[in-house]
């Protein structure tokens, strides 16, 4: 029994300061309720409860708008990207170009094979 208080310890340790970390490295726009030196302090004090408060009510969650405003780094998958959308077409207009050209091509050489009569 002593081996499961044990290991319950250090999760609940390791979270708190996984909390922690979190909560100091989070931006202050980004964090809700109360400031952020007081959120540091009761994730220490109500180990394991204050980390499990501050993923739920003190910090700020990011959603997919977030993305559309400009406000995120980076899409959340290719095809959110309108980069990567735009590069598909220009791809797509780009191979359609060359096999005209190759069609023109293959068509200009069977015309120069035809013996002239």
């Amino acid at each position: 029994m002593a081996r499961v208080y044990l290991i319950i310890g250090i999760v609940s340790l390791a979270f708190t300061i996984f909390a922690f970390i979190d909560c100091i490295r989070t931006r202050d726009e980004d964090v809700r309720g109360i400031p952020k030196i007081l959120w540091a302090i009761l994730i220490v004090l109500l180990s394991p409860f204050g980390g499990i408060l501050w993923f739920a009510l003190g910090k700020e969650r990011r959603s997919r708008t977030a993305y559309v405003h400009g406000t995120s780094a980076a899409p959340l998958a290719p095809d959110d990207d309108p980069a990567f959308l735009r590069q598909l077409g220009e791809d797509k207009a780009r191979e359609e170009r060359i096999r005209e050209l190759e069609a023109r091509l293959a068509e200009l050489d069977d015309d120069q094979d035809k013996p002239k009569s």
